[in-house]
């Protein structure tokens, strides 16, 4: 346990951020799904419109640390790669 003060803030804070965290992230995994989902199913309109949705989730976990930004980022990447293949 914690001995100084600055110490037992520190362990309060570190909670307090480890719920948010948690919280982001089942979002964005939420968000990531549906769009995944939509791919499955073959809506194209439903799966465009779900990205439109989980990129700005996944870029403002990546901007609060939530998620690394490359990692944020590749999954934007292929997702939407995937979304454009749809058309084809």
């Amino acid at each position: 346990m914690a001995n100084t003060k600055s110490a037992k803030k520190s362990a309060r804070q570190a909670i307090r951020r480890t719920e948010v965290n948690k919280a982001r992230t089942s979002r964005t995994r939420s968000a990531v799904r549906e769009v995944e989902e939509a791919i499955a199913s073959g809506n194209k309109d439903a799966a465009a419109t779900a990205l439109k949705s989980a990129a700005p989730l996944l870029a403002r976990n990546a901007q609060k640390g939530a998620l690394k930004k490359k990692t944020a980022s590749r999954k934007v990447s292929r997702l939407s790669a995937r979304v454009k293949a749809m058309s084809n």
